[in-house]
């Protein structure tokens, strides 16, 4: 997020504008300021102090339903992340290993994403999937420029094709680089971008057309294929040629291990790059997304920087400059250690615990699901009629037990429509569904003992990451 100077003497929030340590008391004279840097400095334990009491008001991560990322690792993985936080990932000629590994994971990401052996794919890490994203995106507008210009007609008008499904980094990838976004709007029933829909938003400047295999609101895969073939249908009747770019943030470390059968990936021919988040469903801690082009052709060279850097030449594509090797480290890691066996029996666990916990949401009578967990390890679910409450305010009362579940709107055409959601990623048990059916049921019956209750129609900001 981005943050703004406190004024110090009036802010409104703290009438106390100080830290003041409870048994780190004992070894201060003074308070600490909040929000300046304090005169005097203190001992290591007595800043761990501070700052560890504080962060116990967050809450749990392992109990928090609502995000994507990441939220267990081995000890072995955090201790060689902790081995590595201080070396450069832009460094390559000071850290060659750790950029050897970085060559390793692109190579098995591309291979596993069926990038074919006789083209040459390329490919980066990133510090998340959103700058893979905008890396892709930015070369989707170069290649449709340099063929516009080709044949000699204007580039000042580009557009963008997706659903509005997307996560927000297209939002901000389409106004930060000056195109137009066109987002196909969702209805009742369709919750994501489909083949019917997409080539009507088509035209000849529209740079690409972005599909996503794991909606952030339901967990639904888009029909990338049959996407593709739409395309293939109106390059036949106009002569647009649209590529395909697959935002596959979360479902680009599921899909390839419990259904590999889907075809999403470089096997549909307008496929010319995917970004994942290595943080996500690739079970690092957060800091890591992935970029991959189907071939050199795909990623136009004019945006590739050959740095002069510490002694040598380095080509580089990125939003980022330094950055810790670590992530990408941790990620190799889970690559040795886990292997399509080890990725396989993760992925299909969340998936049969989703199922589980979505079958048995379903049958508790109030509650209609929108999705079921059976693509994505995700789903979510409405209310069937009026009740004494809403999910917002289920939230609510699921937030006593510690749980974090996100109740929110759905987008443009559908925004009356309130639904809830869960992630299921590795360290949430079949033991730890059970705890939270029982929180829910709790919760139910709190409910019908209040018939009186005032209910909440709006809930706390919630973005969809």
């Amino acid at each position: 997020m981005i943050s703004r100077k406190v004024n110090s003497r009036t802010h409104p929030q703290d009438k106390d504008n100080d830290l003041t340590p409870t048994y780190g008391a004992r070894l201060l004279n003074e308070s600490i300021p909040r929000y300046e840097l304090s005169e005097h400095e203190m001992l290591p334990r007595i800043a761990y102090s501070l700052i560890h009491d504080e962060l116990m008001l967050d809450g749990n991560s392992r109990l928090n339903l609502a995000t994507f990322v990441t939220t267990w690792m081995e000890p072995e993985a955090r201790q060689l992340m902790m081995d590595t936080f201080d070396k450069n990932m832009i460094d390559k000629d000071e850290y060659p290993q750790t950029a050897e590994i970085e060559t390793r994971c692109v190579n098995i990401i591309a291979r596993l994403w069926h990038a074919h052996e006789e083209q040459d794919a390329i490919g980066t890490s990133t510090i998340g999937s959103s700058e893979a994203a905008m890396l892709c995106g930015m070369a989707l507008k170069w290649r449709w420029r340099a063929r516009m210009k080709a044949v000699g007609k204007t580039t000042d008008k580009p557009n963008l094709v997706m659903g509005i499904n997307v996560q927000v980094c297209w939002e901000k990838f389409t106004r930060y680089w000056e195109i137009e976004p066109r987002y196909v709007p969702v209805e009742q029933g369709r919750y994501h971008l489909t083949a019917e829909e997409v080539t009507k938003y088509c035209d000849e400047n529209t740079i690409g057309v972005i599909t996503v295999l794991g909606s952030t609101f339901d967990g639904s895969y888009e029909p990338i294929k049959e996407i593709s073939e739409a395309l293939d249908q109106l390059q036949a009747e106009k002569g647009l040629d649209i590529p395909i770019h697959v935002d596959a943030a979360s479902g680009g470390f599921v899909a390839p291990f419990i259904q590999p059968d889907i075809e999403w990936d470089f096997r549909v021919h307008r496929v010319v790059s995917i970004n994942a988040s290595g943080h996500k469903y690739g079970l690092v801690y957060p800091g890591v997304g992935w970029a991959v082009w189907r071939d050199q052709e795909a990623l136009p060279e004019e945006l590739i920087f050959k740095v002069n850097y510490l002694g040598g030449e380095m080509p580089t594509f990125t939003l980022n400059f330094s950055r810790p090797g670590n992530q990408i480290v941790a990620q190799y890691y889970n690559f040795l250690r886990l292997g399509r066996e080890g990725y396989t029996r993760i992925q299909q666990a969340c998936h049969d615990t989703a199922l589980y916990l979505s079958g048995a949401i379903a049958n508790m009578g109030p509650f209609e699901l929108l999705s079921d967990g059976s693509e994505l390890p995700v789903f979510a679910w409405k209310l069937k009629e009026e009740a004494n409450f809403t999910l917002f305010d289920m939230s609510d009362r699921l937030r006593y037990s510690g749980w974090l579940v996100p109740a929110y709107t759905m987008p443009k055409n559908c925004e009356d429509l309130v639904v809830q959601r869960i992630v299921v990623k590795e360290g949430f048990s079949r033991d730890m569904a059970d705890i939270l059916l029982r929180d829910m049921h709790t919760a139910l019956q709190y409910f019908a003992s209040q018939p009186e209750h005032m209910k909440k129609e709006e809930g706390s900001h919630f973005a969809h990451l």
